[in-house]
């Protein structure tokens, strides 16, 4: 997303629900010592299975959206979409919603694959603001977001949502910065606290290069931890090609963003999302290495902009997906 704050772009979606839908921006099992340090994964190694993904079809397909107030609207737009699967992105996290949103998704029979949370605070969704705004590395808003994540997975344990799903920010490249060490400390709090919860934490790829991620996952060292791997982000920041990303990110996927972008080409902000097909994301070969590492998640369409343009946009994204999954 450029510039744009996410969390005000899917608030905005909560108005759009009468005329389109609403627009929004698996876990592998690694053995753990007894120091609860995860032990190296090898970079090819196949996933092992989840729980909440046994006896479903894998590469199932679902849809990010904000539920807003009105869990009931959201998830029968996911519905009406055909679609079996969603990613629910909350704002305000308020006890009142569980129960709406758990029997919304029990009424539509759909499976949420995780909770996405932002925020608290400005976050602006470029090259020059973000390293200051986005996640869990600036320090100021680091103590109110690690509290925001916490309440978000107690939100999640109470709607039956397994994993809970964030952007932790500009992680810095070099491990010896001071910053990273105190981020890795924070990824460490809340995916403990999530673990605690009996959930996985999502790690949304974009602010990071693969190889920083997978640094910062194994010094966290829970086993509790995974990718959503969204394959536009890596194209939009600049940090890598998804076809090559994931022979580094692939045992640690546990969700897919299908969503699409072109490079960067002005330094200040971030490459432009486009429309599934219409951007630099190698589709038929990243479906083609899902399927030969056997994952067995969803797939989530994202697609950041608003009104009946975007429905159209996801339903021709719906059907170009099941092609290629077959």
């Amino acid at each position: 997303m450029n510039k744009q704050n996410r969390r005000a772009f899917l608030q905005i979606s909560a108005g759009v629900l009468a005329t389109g839908l609403k627009p929004v921006h698996t876990a592998s099992s690694f053995d753990v010592r007894s120091d609860d340090r995860a032990a190296v994964p090898n970079p090819v190694q196949i996933p092992h299975a989840v729980a909440e993904n046994e006896r479903k079809r894998p590469l199932r397909l679902g849809l990010i959206l904000g539920i807003g107030r009105d869990p009931d609207a959201a998830m029968a737009k996911v519905h009406e979409l055909g679609l079996p699967t969603c990613q629910v992105f909350v704002d305000e996290i308020e006890a009142e919603l569980t129960g709406r949103l758990r029997a919304a998704l029990d009424k539509f029979q759909i499976e949420a694959t995780s909770l996405v949370v932002g925020g608290p605070g400005r976050e602006v969704w470029d090259f020059y603001e973000g390293p200051l705004t986005i996640g869990l590395v600036p320090r100021e808003t680091r103590e109110a977001r690690i509290a925001h994540v916490k309440k978000a997975s107690d939100f999640a344990k109470q709607c039956g949502i397994a994993a809970v799903q964030t952007h932790c920010g500009f992680i810095p490249e070099n491990p010896n910065d001071p910053a990273y060490k105190e981020t890795v400390t924070a990824m460490r709090e809340v995916a403990g606290y999530c673990k605690r919860n009996g959930q996985n934490f999502r790690y949304e790829t974009g602010q990071e290069t693969p190889i920083t991620l997978v640094r910062a996952i194994q010094d966290v060292g829970l086993d509790n931890q995974g990718v959503n791997f969204d394959l536009a982000n890596l194209i939009l920041y600049g940090k890598a090609n998804p076809v090559d990303a994931i022979e580094l990110l692939g045992p640690y996927v546990q969700g897919i963003h299908a969503k699409d972008g072109l490079w960067p080409t002005n330094p200040k902000e971030l490459g432009k999302e486009v429309p599934i097909g219409q951007g630099k994301v190698d589709f038929p070969r990243i479906i083609g290495r899902l399927k030969e590492l056997n994952y067995r998640g969803a797939v989530t369409i994202e697609r950041e902009i608003s009104g009946p343009q975007q429905v159209e946009d996801v339903r021709a994204a719906k059907v170009y997906l099941e092609k290629l999954i077959g």
